[in-house]
Parts: C-alpha cells; structure tokens; sequence
C-alpha cells in the first residue's frame, strides 16, 4: 500500500504545473560542470554550474539540479554508464585516486563510449555529430596534461558533467531528438520479464533491481534501497537469484514511486528528520496549504510568515495563526474556515523511515483524512500544555520532546532506538505515549543536577508537560488523576502524591529564603529521588529541617502557612507517608512539585486598598 500512494502521488505530481519532479525515463541529479564542445567535437572548456546559496551565515557553493536521463543501477563492481551524463571517470576517462584493478579507469570510459555511440547514432541531429565526434577522438591521457584538467582537479574527482554545444541552447540531453530516441529505447521490451505488477495490477515489463532511496540520514551515501533481494533467505519460494521477481513491480511503477519518494525526501517543507527516523509527509493534492499546516502543527514554534517563502501564500499565513490560537485558547479547530468540505476528506499520508544496514525500514506508516490528522496533532498539543513560572503556555516539538530523555553532557545526542516512532506514531492516532518516553524522563529527573552554567534543569516545564501528557493519554477514559493532570496548581487536590510534591516545593523554598543567597546544594539536590520513590524514609527529616529554615527566614511565617494547610489535607494521621510510590504516583507528585514552585512566581491578583477600608468602615 506504502508503494502505492507513493505511485499516485507521482502521478499528482506530474500534472502540477508548478512541480519540477523528473518525467519517466529521467532523474534528476545534481551537476557539477558542463563538457563545453563546438558542432566539430573538439573541446572548448570545463564550465562550472556550481551556485551560491546563503546557508545559515556563510556563503557557500553547491551543485545544479538537472533532469537528466535515469541513472543507471551501479553495485559492487558491476560497470554500467549513463546516458550523456556521468562521473569523469566514465565521461573522461581520468581518476583521482586510481583503483588497485588494472585498466580501472579505461574499462569504465569504454563502457562509455560503446553505450553514448550506440544511442547517438540513431539521433541525426548537429549535437549528437559532436559528441561523437568527441568521444571517437577524446584521448584521456592528452587530456590529463592540459590545462582544462588542472585548472578543475579539485572538483573533477566528485564531480558529475554533463556535454554542452557552444551557441546552442539547452544541454545535449535536452535535445528533442536525441530525448525521442533515448524514450524510444528505454520503451524496448524485447528482452523484457512480463508480469502481474503489486501496485498497479497490469500485466507490464517487470523492474529487476529497483531505484535507491537518497536523503535519509544514515543511509549508504550511494542510495539505500527500500525493496532488494539479493540472500536466499529473503527470496520467495522457486525465486532463486531472480531479484525483483520475488516482488513483481513494473518498470513505470518502481519509477513512480522511487521517484516521488526521493522527491519528498529533498524537499525540507514534506521532510523531518528526528535522531534515527526521517519523516516524510504528503497530501493527495497539489494544495501546499496541508503541507504547510501540518508543518505548522508538528512545530509550532518555528511558525513564521508564509507569504515570502516558496510556495507560500497570504491565505496559508490566516490558516496557521488561526490554528495555533485554537491550540492555546483550548477550543476545537474550525475546520469550515480551514478546508472545504471536499478538502476535509483529502487523504494524508506520513511516513517514518529508517536505515538498517544497506536497507531501509518502516517505522511507522499513517493514512487517514487530513481533518483526522489535525485533530490528533492539536490533542497533542492540549495533552502538553502546562504553565511556566511566568504563567506562560509554550509549544513543544516531537524533537524537544525526545532530547529530554538524553543526558544533556552526553557526547552525542542519541535517544533510545525505535524510541522516535513509537512517540511520533502515537501522536498520529492518538494513543498513549510509550512507556519508555516516561520512564527516561522520570530517570533524567532522577539523575540530572541544577546547572545554571549549562542551562540544566531537574525538573523543567517540558519534562512537566511530558509526564503530564503520558498520563492524560494513559487514563483519558478513567477517573484517575483528572483533578492533579491540570495547566497549573490545583489546590483543591487531595492526591497524596500530588500533595508532597507540593509540600516539598515548599520546603524547598523556605530553605532558600532561609539561606539568602545561593546554595552549592538544596534538599532537590540530595533528597528529591528519595522522596519521590519512598517518601516515608525522608519527609520526617524534611519537616524537621524546614521548621530550622523558617525560623531563620523573614518570609518563615508565610511557608509555615502554607506546610500547615498541604499537611492538613494529607491528614497523615490517617494516611501515614507512603513506603513506596509507583511510578504513576512518582509523575504526580513531579507534577505537584511543579505546579506549586510555579505558583511561587506567578502574579498574584493586585489588593484594592479603598475596599479593604470600606470593609472596615463597615
């Protein structure tokens, strides 16, 4: 099914008139320089298409992309050459490095010449004479020695060229004999394998090797292939050493769909990359406005005016700001402004993929109406909404979110394997987050340290958001915890766990108005686990300490207020300190401790002075 979306996505593209993707029989691939020749072959110059692009703050140089005619399938040490195009080692017949087989270079330049003559001959048209001409005359070694080599060394060994005739427009790829009868030639079934295709159920000419997959971090540098069968355990029964026959895919639709894929991977508005798995997204349309609110869905922070960017329109800015208003305000998106009603059925896709060896795997695979989409995409930005200290509601995106279960001095940032799309995947249907998504979290808090120098925190607003969200979803239809899984403090809680998180942020705050001035180590830093995990061992020493700090404190009577009113409704006359939480209860009381430090620094509600008079006057 994944094939075939990506197939009639394909399809979609080529009637959008505003799509570059490349026509059947072509790729598109990035070009370094132009083989410059006069209508008589002989060589006029090497000139570069490179291109400046703004990259961050540099300036920096990266090749065109040009349709060229479809790559060739290049593995191990089988040698194929392209089709008027290629590395200069084939097109030239020079290497940089040379290989330990003997006549390395000189076999490949061969298979060159015989494939480009054998098509230019049937082409009768002035470019086709001069690249012939060319490739009949061309002596590598005279060209080692000139100055078109030295003067290009350093690009030639990673370049691919292309051939160009002075006072001609166009590349000799282009030109519209020479495309007939490369078209003309691809079309020849006369060696072909006939059979029933997977994705579109034709009897057509079946694709033995299919295209690589380019753009996924990790992947092989040459192309990962996403369908390959080259071990017998992975070969279907009696389809021994018959590759694509194990898994029948015409020629057209192997194009269609590798094409479309490695499309959405080079394009960064249908792509994100997250630590070991590359999402792509598409819609079945040629509207950019899905894309574009997806985009603004899956990162909300990074929402920014669309009218300037490519593909981006004054219309696409109103229908991101207006959903991400109705994800702060908490109201339900009002999909009669954003989408028609046709549009609101439009299928969207997200695919998560990731590298394994010389192969790619599914991590996940979504397909549903793009109003479902979206609607689960805003849930999970109401399950993560919780206050600051400034009483402010931030965005958090898929990435942030799997940083924190990192150790923020690690080296390197890698989260657990298969952690990324099990998140991403619930998010998309709306499911509870993954038991390890909490867990890391609740070991980060654990372990991790204040550090203002390196901008750690043990328990920030995110990993808040993250605990509190994996509850809403595991309990959304039960009656747990519905009153402590809330933006801010709720004082009306009775929730034990709930309760000694807020009674330690109080405690926590008497000794730091205590000592006035800051301190190498708080009762967070050596006691906060254990009164999280077994509370009974450590809250009798906490409470004993806290009555030291307020009376040493000028604020002392205010906290001693607040300790009174938590211990009353913990009432541990009835119900002593627990042993032992679970690690439900641990989230919970993270979340009190949380919400009360918050409170600490949220406004509080300005007192007029004259009423208070009249009051008494009364």
């Amino acid at each position: 099914m994944i094939l075939q979306t990506l197939n009639n996505y394909y399809q979609i593209l080529l009637n959008d008139p505003e799509s570059d993707i490349a026509k059947p029989g072509y790729s598109e691939v990035d070009v370094h320089l132009a083989v410059v020749l006069d209508e008589n072959g002989n060589l006029l110059g090497l000139t570069s298409l490179m291109t400046e692009v703004q990259r961050g703050k540099k300036t920096v140089e990266i090749p065109i992309r040009l349709k060229v005619p479809e790559r060739v399938l290049r593995s191990g040490k089988k040698i194929k050459s392209n089709v008027l195009w290629d590395n200069a080692t084939y097109l030239l017949g020079i290497s940089k490095g040379e290989d330990s087989q003997s006549g390395y270079t000189e076999i490949r330049h061969k298979a060159f010449k015989e494939t480009n003559l054998g098509i230019l001959s049937q082409a009768h048209c002035k470019a086709s004479v001069a690249v012939r001409k060319f490739l009949e005359t061309h002596d590598p070694n005279s060209f080692a020695n000139s100055k078109f080599f030295t003067e290009n060394v350093d690009i030639l060994d990673k370049a691919n060229l292309v051939f160009k005739i002075k006072g001609m427009a166009g590349y000799v790829h282009d030109d519209p004999i020479i495309r007939k009868v490369w078209l003309s030639q691809k079309a020849d079934d006369s060696k072909a394998t006939l059979g029933q295709c997977l994705i579109t159920g034709e009897i057509s000419t079946i694709e033995l090797t299919h295209n690589k997959i380019k753009g996924v971090p990790g992947g092989q540098p040459a192309g990962t292939a996403i369908i390959s069968f080259n071990d017998r355990a992975y070969e279907s029964f009696n389809k021994t050493n018959q590759q694509g026959m194990n898994a029948p895919v015409s020629k057209e639709a192997m194009f269609g769909y590798s094409t479309a894929l490695n499309h959405l991977l080079r394009d960064w508005r249908h792509r994100i990359n997250l630590y070991d798995t590359t999402v792509v997204y598409w819609a079945e349309s040629i509207d950019r406005k899905f894309v574009n609110i997806f985009n603004a869905l899956l990162n909300p922070v990074s929402v920014v005016t669309t009218a300037n960017e490519p593909g981006g329109d004054g219309r696409a800015e109103v229908e991101l700001r207006s959903i991400l208003s109705a994800i702060k305000s908490g109201d339900p998106l009002d999909f009669n402004e954003l989408l028609t009603a046709s549009e609101e059925n439009t299928r969207f896709h997200v695919l998560g993929l990731s590298p394994n060896s010389a192969r790619l795997s599914i991590r996940f695979y979504y397909n549903d109406p793009f109003r479902k989409a979206i609607k689960n995409l805003q849930q999970y930005h109401l399950d993560m909404k919780i206050c600051n200290e400034y009483g402010k509601e931030d965005f958090f995106s898929i990435k942030q979110i799997i940083k924190e279960t990192v150790p923020p001095k690690a080296n390197k940032s890698v989260p657990a394997p298969l952690l990324t799309g099990a998140v991403f995947r619930s998010i998309l249907l709306n499911l509870p987050f993954p038991a390890a998504l909490y867990n890391a979290t609740l070991i980060r808090i654990r372990a991790d340290q204040d550090d203002e120098k390196n901008k750690i925190q043990k328990i920030n607003q995110l990993r808040a958001a993250i605990i509190k969200a994996f509850l809403i979803r595991k309990y959304r239809h039960q009656e747990k915890y519905q009153e402590e899984l809330t933006m801010s403090l709720n004082k009306d809680s009775t929730n034990q766990a709930y309760l000694l998180g807020r009674l330690f942020a109080v405690m926590e705050r008497a000794q730091l108005e205590a000592a006035g001035k800051k301190l190498n180590a708080t009762i967070k830093d050596r006691y906060f686990a254990s009164a999280c995990a077994t509370p009974a061992n450590v809250f009798p020493i906490l409470l004993r300490l806290s009555q030291h700090h307020i009376s040493k404190s000028d604020y002392g009577q205010y906290r001693d207020r607040d300790i009174q009113e938590i211990m009353e409704c913990l009432d541990i006359n009835e119900k002593p300190f627990p042993k032992h939480m679970s690690l439900d209860d641990q989230g919970i009381f993270v979340l009190g401790y949380y919400h009360q430090k918050a409170d600490f620094f949220k406004k509080k509600p300005q007192t007029n002075n004259l009423d208070i008079e009249e009051d008494k006057n009364d």
